[in-house]
């Protein structure tokens, strides 16, 4: 049974939002994180209607940024009638708390603005049951201070108020829910070993890499799957798994993976561990990057981060697959190759390059059998961080 108290509120379509953002580091990255935090505020299905930034200044411990920005940014709302104010870092909930109450409006940070488009983009019952895992370990935490106008400030015998039992209640009832969903993702997991174990026979492939890469229209190209594809963050939560046959009939497996972002939330990647087990258990990963991104290095560094959390010893090899060339000059494509010399160079929209990545995974397919099937790779349960 759902209580309100718990619930990660997701913005209603349309509601203007300005986002606001605070130059912890160099300029031009601040811009982009907020141009990446305008997509993500599209893709949950809000508009926006301005950006505010703080560029000097440490963090406010109450309210995150300081008096004078917080009454500019109180105008700004106004001003523009937005409902929504969207933070590029992660608050504490005695943050959210203290703006919620100078703006009068509904503030949502970056972890939560993730949580809420994973959850509306959530198709299949694995999926769905690992984004309500990971929203309800994120506001688990949060629940304190919800019940503050009921507390009683004495102590002592007899001055237990109502508050604190019902935060006592709603804590319980969210453990009980997590341990719930945590054993009928297990039950997913057994499941998905199963068809693990009838696939290790054959050579496995899985794409990785930053959101809106263009992994899905390059598996699709490989394998003319036909996975849904939009031009937004996240349009691939669900792992799919195809074959790449060549003119000789050799097989390989491939895997298209949900896509990572900067500042990825913790819990999203540990409910999302039965997903990437295909990326754990892969013989060679594709890691795909969007070449005609300014800040591709940046992705790369973030994909990396989250791949060092999930993966296990032996690590496979990795193969760095440069998209969407067609937007690239001649001259920025040789940059590319001189800079990173055992990239692949590929458009999956134009298929340029498609068919000299295909020839390297069937060399490596086919030095994997001459050497006989090796040691599979286990997966391990990723630990949670310390409170």
């Amino acid at each position: 049974m759902k209580t309100a108290a718990f619930e990660v509120p997701r913005p209603a379509r349309n509601e203007r939002a300005v986002l606001v953002g605070h130059a912890q580091t160099e300029r031009g990255h601040l811009e982009r994180s907020l141009e990446e935090l305008a997509l993500l505020a599209d893709t949950a299905g809000a508009k926006v209607a301005d950006v505010l930034v703080q560029r000097r200044g440490t963090i406010h411990p109450a309210t995150f940024i300081g008096k004078g920005k917080l009454e500019e940014l109180k105008e700004l709302v106004e001003r523009r009638d937005a409902e929504l104010v969207i933070f590029d870092d992660d608050l504490s909930p005695a943050q959210v708390k203290n703006l919620e109450k100078a703006l009068q409006r509904k503030v949502v940070d970056r972890s939560e603005l993730i949580l809420d488009i994973f959850a509306r983009r959530a198709r299949t019952r694995e999926s769905r049951l690992q984004v309500e895992l990971a929203q309800l370990e994120y506001t688990l935490p949060r629940l304190t201070g919800m019940w503050k106008h009921l507390e009683r400030q004495a102590g002592g015998i007899g001055t237990r108020g109502p508050g604190e039992t019902q935060l006592e209640t709603d804590r319980r009832i969210v453990r009980e829910k997590i341990a719930r969903l945590k054993a009928e993702l297990q039950a997913v997991e057994r499941e998905r070993e199963t068809q693990r174990v009838r696939r290790r026979r054959e050579y496995r492939a899985a794409l990785v890499g930053y959101t809106n890469a263009g992994k899905s229209t390059l598996f699709n190209a490989l394998t003319r799957a036909g996975v849904f594809v939009e031009d937004r963050l996240f349009a691939t939560l669900d792992s799919t798994t195809r074959q790449l046959v060549s003119p000789a009939r050799e097989v390989v497996l491939l895997t298209d993976t949900v896509g990572f972002i900067r500042k990825l939330p913790h819990h999203l990647v540990a409910s999302f561990h039965s997903t990437l087990v295909e990326a754990i258990e892969a013989d060679v990963l594709l890691h795909v990057t969007d070449a005609a991104d300014p800040d591709f290095r940046r992705h790369i560094a973030a994909v990396d981060q989250v791949l060092d959390e999930i993966l296990v010893e032996p690590r496979p090899p990795r193969i760095m697959v440069f998209n969407k060339s067609d937007r690239l000059s001649a001259d920025e494509a040789s940059v590319l190759r001189v800079e990173f010399p055992d990239c692949v160079v590929v458009s999956a929209l134009s298929k340029d390059g498609l068919d000299g990545l295909r020839t390297e995974l069937f060399r490596r397919s086919a030095a994997r059998a001459r050497r006989g099937h090796a040691p599979r790779r286990t997966a391990v349960a990723l630990t949670e961080p310390p409170d």
